[in-house]
């Protein structure tokens, strides 16, 4: 596959993650560019990464093979609609915007002919280049063009392939706002650490260190987790006494409940958003 032509709308910080992790990997600076409205966003990107940037946006698109729409959700229809008049049938649109939809994106964009787009869910972990995306390619995307896509979103972390669209949700409940319960996990533990008698720091640095060695042993085993939980849960021991106070408070059904509701609620915005 030859290197694609990259051109970002919008330079903050997912974009600039996305070019940092591409430079990284060794892709030319000479094939990228962005643009944005921010003189001082600008300076840093190229500062940073070597690349050209605009003020203009439909200056980014000027032989561009891939177009990646790394706006806020709230204006994505007006940079869509800016666009539009500068945009080749051919060119690749990838949009990292959450709850904006495939179909919304081709209303937008100018529907004389169905565009090739690339709908992706990123997580925050991929400003270290430790996420996980969730991608959805609609018919008008060619295999090089899906390639062009993974090649992007893997700069930053995993790129996971989705059959159906309405699977981004999911993908919105499971990983794009999944740091916030693992957040929220360990904002518990380490209350509940200071709670026991702990310093609070010493409680923190438990809690970080425990969660991220965890993550690391279910990420590097070859078994899941289930059984790793099994592996560390002795017979009337002080695990098991933790494991089924967690059960008997209802917590799988509490997990299953919340993420059906951020599944709803991305549902709801897409349907907001695309109006």
């Amino acid at each position: 596959m030859s290197t694609p032509r990259i051109a970002f709308i919008g330079g903050g910080n997912m974009a600039a993650s996305l070019i940092g992790g591409l430079r990284a990997q060794g892709f030319p600076a000479a094939s990228i560019c962005a643009s944005d409205p921010g003189a001082d966003k600008r300076a840093d990107l190229e500062t940073s990464h070597g690349i050209a940037t605009f003020a203009d946006n439909g200056q980014a698109l000027t032989a561009a093979d891939v177009v990646v729409l790394a706006v806020k959700p709230q204006v994505m229809q007006a940079v869509c609609r800016d666009l539009a008049a500068h945009l080749q049938p051919n060119q690749l649109i990838v949009s990292i915007a959450a709850g904006i939809t495939c179909a919304s994106l081709q209303r937008w964009l100018g529907e004389q002919a169905p565009r090739p787009i690339v709908r992706c869910m990123p997580n925050t972990p991929s400003l270290l280049r430790q996420g996980v995306s969730g991608l959805f390619a609609n018919a008008q995307v060619s295999e090089e063009q899906k390639q062009q896509a993974e090649q992007l979103l893997s700069a930053v972390g995993l790129a996971c392939w989705l059959d159906e669209e309405a699977l981004i949700d999911a993908v919105t409940a499971v990983s794009g706002s999944g740091p916030a319960y693992f957040f929220l996990m360990i904002e518990a533990m380490t209350a509940a650490g200071e709670q026991l008698g702990l310093p609070r720091a010493v409680a923190a640095q438990l809690t970080l260190h425990t969660a991220l060695g965890a993550a690391r042993m279910a990420c590097e085993s070859d078994v899941e987790a289930a059984e790793l939980r099994r592996r560390v849960t002795s017979p009337n021991g002080t695990t098991e006494a933790a494991i089924k106070a967690f059960q008997a408070g209802g917590f799988e059904a509490l997990v299953q409940h919340a993420m059906n509701a951020a599944a709803h609620r991305s549902a709801e915005l897409a349907e907001q958003l695309g109006n």
